[in-house]
């Protein structure tokens, strides 16, 4: 039997943790893209990447980002302290511009949840900077991020990271944006924790359904 008064309140802890995640993200970011139009969104996922918690942030982000968490599962191995980027449009990433950061949430070795949030980049190459370019193919329009591991086991890649910044104009704006939209995820992954230990694991899990 569901209690409608626990639910409200997981409701409220979960999006408290969206909202807190976009805060980090706005105050770390470097660019006014994200700093001042706040052009980002922060969500929870289920461990098979059904969204049950949002931030009050972009309702089009939101709407596409459990396809770009599905696609990250099935084709990534997501491991604890893992962190995916990708930007694919054919893989729930609405345009180039925008980068989701796809992190897995494990409590006692068991995967539980998924924090992810997607963020407007003013510049991701192509054949001209912003978010519309006079384009006739994709391929103009920037670099296109399949689901790669950004951070592996707690450690960003630098390898991965370098071939991003070396397609944009401005990498130093680029790299301050992709480190605060991985201490967005981080601040996530601390709240759910703090939760689930506080609430243990069952009554998070059933709470995230409801």
């Amino acid at each position: 039997m569901f209690d409608p008064i626990e639910i409200e309140i997981f409701r409220n802890i979960f999006q408290s943790i969206c909202d807190e995640m976009g805060s980090v993200l706005k105050r770390s970011s470097f660019s006014p893209n994200i700093k001042e139009r706040q052009d980002y969104s922060c969500a929870l996922f289920t461990s098979n990447g059904e969204s049950f918690a949002f931030g009050s942030h972009i309702p089009v982000h939101l709407g596409a980002m459990p396809l770009s968490v599905k696609e990250a599962i099935k084709e990534v191995s997501l491991e604890e302290g893992d962190m995916v980027i990708l930007n694919d449009p054919y893989k729930g990433g609405t345009h180039l511009p925008d980068l989701t950061l796809i992190s897995p949430f494990y409590f006692e070795k068991k995967l539980l949840f998924i924090v992810a949030n997607r963020a407007h980049h003013s510049d991701v190459g192509g054949i001209k900077p912003g978010s519309m370019p006079l384009a006739s193919e994709i391929y103009q329009e920037g670099l296109i991020i399949p689901p790669v591991k950004i951070v592996r086991k707690g450690v960003i890649c630098k390898d991965v990271l370098k071939i991003i910044l070396s397609n944009v104009r401005t990498p130093e704006e680029r790299e301050g944006d992709i480190i605060a939209q991985i201490a967005s995820n981080k601040r996530g992954i601390e709240r759910l924790r703090e939760v689930v230990e506080k609430y243990g694991v069952e009554k998070c899990l059933e709470n995230a359904k409801n």
